[in-house]
């Protein structure tokens, strides 16, 4: 298993696509400024309770659910990669430094009973009651996918024995979820790199994930059309951050995910690095000179929210809120939220471009990729998004184990637009200028409308 904050931000597409995943260790304010966070918490939403111990330096989370309690890992708590605060009296905030928002935290008096157990039961049917009713009552979205949960389970728990071998209780969980179409779901039971049939996640069903072939070709397709880029990221991560000066004026700027700039796998490695590029392309001269840029999001895999924000930063003098961020806080009742938590876009101290920005968006952008495209929303001016709707998956990864140690997720969360408080998911965020985005057509006739679309509307003939 990974450690705490394994795949928060990852889609079932980076999983599938067998990328290597951030690990984020975890850090508190220190107790001696704050009085003892020592004690145990029951998270808001998220079916988490949490126990601190060691003077705020030892963190460990116990994933409940009605049908139980199973201990997770235990954290050092260390490296500055997230904060643990108090919120007021027997509250607490605890934001992970990959991750948009904080997590409420209310002071309880003891751990629940069943998480004391130290031998749950591990046969078939705990397994399938365990994976049903986690999502029974964290999953915001069985209407929206037309889905009767509780049909799921009348047609397949008499499938499930004490009898039912591994291979088939992986099939069944499969199969309860692939309905769904949801990049944000997912199973596995060991590792998905060596054994990719260990690992099922769920995508559109007009979304295949994206081949080695097809990936060839939209790398061959954008050398064709802007020609040599700079590239940031290291090791595997290397090419992950492009940027081009092009001949009219403009800019191409395009980032293949949020995630895995390096090999380290550290978000501090990460952000690193990500400045390191931006620091790069929006130098002082560059903000002043640049007629246009073109913002490509169209294969982009997600990974964490808070590098995308600061993408967003670099684009904006003026503060505003990027989306409102809610977790599901009822497991009877599904339209139930956490209250509204603005998540702001701040601009950078330091050179930032505030001219006009076409954004490339389509079915590959997914996750991360996608609440870039939301914070970019309430950009002044207004950003113009040119190609297809994005993919339609906002959601943390509420990450989970199985009492045989097998891993899932499962989206819990809403992304808000901040005026008007619609969401996205399922449908996505559809552009305002739709054109075909990385079609066989479009390959065949070495051509790229998109792209094509955005150049035009940022560098049109005569203008100074």
């Amino acid at each position: 298993m990974i450690t705490t904050e394994r795949r928060r931000r990852a889609t079932a597409f980076l999983l599938t696509s067998a990328a290597a995943l951030t690990t984020v260790t975890v850090s508190v304010t220190p107790a001696s400024a704050t009085g003892s966070l020592d004690g145990v918490w029951r998270m808001d939403g998220y079916g988490t309770v949490v126990s601190v111990e060691d003077g705020g330096r030892r963190m460990r989370e116990y994933e409940t659910a009605g049908t139980g309690c199973l201990p997770g890992e235990v954290t050092e708590l260390t490296a500055g990669t997230a904060t643990l605060e108090p919120a007021g009296p027997g509250r607490a905030r605890l934001g992970y430094a990959g991750s948009a928002g904080h997590r409420t935290l209310r002071r309880v008096a003891a751990l629940p009973a069943a998480c004391a157990d130290p031998s749950p039961a591990r046969d078939p049917k705990a397994v399938f009651d365990t994976f049903w009713q986690t999502y029974q009552e964290n999953y915001p979205f069985f209407t929206m996918k037309g889905v009767d949960w509780q049909a799921v389970r009348t047609q397949y728990r008499p499938q499930v024995t004490n009898q039912t071998t591994n291979d088939e209780l992986f099939a069944i969980l499969t199969k309860m979820i692939e309905p769904l179409h949801d990049g944000h779901t997912y199973v596995t039971r060991g590792d998905c790199g060596a054994k990719p049939d260990n690992c099922f996640g769920g995508h559109r069903a007009d979304t295949p994930f994206p081949s080695a072939e097809l990936i060839k070709k939209i790398d061959a397709s954008i050398t064709a059309q802007v020609g040599a880029v700079h590239q940031w990221g290291q090791g595997h991560g290397k090419g992950k951050i492009a940027f081009a000066d092009l001949p009219d004026g403009t800019g191409y700027l395009r980032l293949t995910g949020f995630v895995n700039y390096t090999d380290d796998h550290t978000f501090e490695a990460d952000a690193a690095e990500l400045d390191r590029a931006l620091d790069a392309v929006f130098t002082d001269r560059r903000v002043r000179s640049l007629r246009g840029l073109a913002l490509d999001l169209r294969f982009n895999g997600g990974g964490s929210d808070r590098l995308g924000l600061r993408v967003a930063e670099r684009l904006t003098d003026r503060p505003y809120t990027a989306y409102l961020k809610q977790a599901r806080d009822d497991p009877e009742n599904p339209s139930k939220f956490t209250p509204a938590e603005p998540v702001r876009v701040l601009p950078h101290h330091g050179p930032v471009y505030t001219g006009p920005v076409a954004l490339l968006t389509g079915r590959l952008t997914i996750s991360a990729g996608e609440t870039t495209t939301q914070a970019l929303m309430g950009r002044a001016p207004g950003v113009v998004r040119i190609g297809q709707n994005t993919n339609g998956s906002f959601s943390d990864v509420l990450e989970r184990r199985l009492p045989n140690d097998w891993g899932f997720g499962l989206p819990n969360e809403v992304f808000r637009d901040a005026g008007t408080g619609r969401a996205y998911d399922g449908e996505g965020i559809a552009p305002h200028v739709r054109v075909p985005v990385f079609t066989d057509a479009e390959f065949a006739a070495g051509r790229d409308s998109a792209l094509a679309e955005a150049r035009r509307r940022l560098a049109p003939a005569g203008r100074p």
